[in-house]
C-alpha cells in the first residue's frame, strides 16, 4: 500500500477543525514564539511553516493517533481505565506528550523547548481546548502544541 498523503492531511486538518482550531491559529502561536526574534516575520511566513510540518508523514502519524484516541474516547469506545485516564488527563499519563515530543523533536532542541513553553502556557488555541469540560482533548491540545514548537523550530532554521 502507498501511505495516502493527501488523505491523512485531509483528515488531521478536518478533525483539527471539528475540534475548532484552524491552522491559522497555530500559526498564530508560532508567531508569538518567534516573532520577538523576527521583525519581519509574517503571519504568512508562520503559516507556510505549519502547512509544511503538518504534511509530514511523522506528523500525520502521531496527529492521527492521538486525535482518534481522544475521539474514540469521547465516543465511549476505549475500554477502562484507560478511558477514565484520558478523560481525566491524569498527569502521570505521559502518553499523549510523548506523542507529542515526536513531532516537535523534528527540528531539534529549539522544537523541544518550544513545546515545553507551550505546555506549560497554554498558549492560544492550546488553552480553549485544554479548558475544554465538554470535549476529551488530551491528545489535541498537545499535538496543537507540538505542530506549533515544529513549525517555529522551522522558522527559527530558516531563517538563521
Amino acid at each position: 500500500m502507498k501511505y495516502p498523503d493527501t488523505e491523512a492531511y485531509k483528515f488531521v486538518v478536518k478533525r483539527l477543525s471539528e475540534l475548532g482550531v484552524y491552522l491559522d491559529d497555530i500559526a498564530e502561536i508560532v508567531y508569538g514564539l518567534e516573532g520577538k526574534y523576527l521583525p519581519k516575520l509574517t503571519i504568512q511566513d508562520c503559516l507556510n511553516a505549519v502547512v509544511n510540518v503538518v504534511h509530514k508523514r511523522e506528523v500525520l502519524n502521531n496527529a492521527m493517533s492521538g486525535l482518534e484516541l481522544d475521539r474514540l474516547t469521547q465516543e465511549g469506545l476505549i475500554k477502562e481505565p484507560l478511558a477514565s485516564i484520558i478523560k481525566n488527563d491524569i498527569g502521570v499519563f505521559g502518553t499523549d506528550e510523548s506523542l507529542a515530543l515526536a513531532i516537535s523533536q523534528l527540528y531539534g532542541s529549539i522544537g523541544t523547548t518550544n513545546y515545553g513553553y507551550v505546555d506549560k502556557d497554554k498558549t492560544g488555541i492550546i488553552n480553549k481546548l485544554d479548558t475544554d469540560d465538554y470535549q476529551v482533548n488530551t491528545f489535541s491540545d498537545d499535538i496543537v502544541g507540538a505542530i506549533a514548537s515544529a513549525a517555529a523550530a522551522k522558522v527559527a532554521h530558516d531563517h538563521s
